[in-house]
Parts: C-alpha cells; structure tokens; sequence
C-alpha cells in the first residue's frame, strides 16, 4: 500500500474520517499543530496498528557491510522490523486503513525528513482502502519481519550501528 504520484498517505483504523484537522498530537514533540501523511518511503513504518511499539532498520549510504550484516542478517532485503511477541494478534487483527491525501500543501518535516505535514484542512481523495494482510503487505515488499521477546536489545544495536533507524511507539513496548 503506497502512494500514487500526486499523493501521501494516512494511516488509521478509523475507516469515518471525512476531512482531516491539523492537530497537536499527543505524542508529537512539535508544538505546531499539523495534519499528518507519509510518502512512499516511509509508508511501510506504518503497516502496524497504531499503539503498536516498532523498531526499523534499513541500509543507507553509510551503512557498513558488517552492521547489514550482523543487523540484516541472511533473511534477504535491506530493511527489518520488529515487533513484540505481545502485539502478534494485534497486528493478524488489526482492520487498518489508508486515506489517500493530495500532496499538493504537505511539507517534509524532520532531518531528514520522516513525515508531511499540512496546516490546513484536509479532504481526502476518496473513502479509505482496506489495507488488508500486513505480513503480507511486508513480504511483497521484502521486509523482513521479526517478532521478538523484547524489542530493547535490538533497538540498542539499531542505533549503536550504522544503519537508518525508526521507533515508533516505544513507550508502549516492554520495560
């Protein structure tokens, strides 16, 4: 599930929404308030449910042979993630869906960027997609998934290593 050109995205399990509010999240560190979307690029660290902690990884132009190696593995492509043995059912459960926003008024925000931003309302281009299985979703995209006993141990590595890195959630991820 990705964008067509001229488009973000917006994922949520809410299949209602009608117009899209800029907001302050309650979870954001910005202080501005924004309607939020992603790009290609970054849809697939959305693939989960909403509350669920993530760990991602990916190669990226400094990301040396041996960290791809060590953090990657042999399981195939260039990016993991990882989730919580806890959120398994959630994730095979989970009814989520994509909004398909016009680019037209999002910005990138972030160094370097993880999101688009729009101040203003938006309306979405039309009722939201079932994005269906999102194992399989990962697969036909060749990411692997990993679902572990606790998330911390291969988050330390992640960031301690040269590849590109996400968290999303981790509040909600074990202690």
């Amino acid at each position: 599930m990705r964008p067509e050109l001229g488009q973000v995205l917006h994922f949520s399990e809410d299949p209602t929404i009608e117009r899209f509010e800029p907001h302050v999240a309650p979870t954001s560190r910005e202080s501005e308030p924004y309607v939020w979307a992603v790009g290609h690029d970054r849809c697939p660290d959305y693939w989960f449910p909403r509350a669920c902690p993530r760990a991602m990884a990916w190669t990226g132009p400094r990301t040396t042979e041996e960290d791809k190696t060590r953090i990657i593995g042999s399981g195939g492509g260039e990016r993991v993630h990882a989730i919580e043995y806890a959120w398994l059912k959630a994730i095979m459960d989970v009814r989520l869906y994509a909004y398909r926003l016009p680019a037209a008024g999002f910005a990138p925000i972030g160094d370097p960027p993880h999101a688009m931003v729009a101040q203003v309302p938006v309306t979405p281009l039309g009722p939201p997609e079932p994005v269906g299985d999102l194992f399989e979703l990962h697969e036909e995209a060749g990411i692997q998934m990993r679902v572990l006993a606790d998330l911390w141990p291969f988050w330390n590595e992640v960031t301690a290593s040269t590849l590109e890195f996400s968290g999303i959630r981790l509040r909600n991820a074990r202690r």
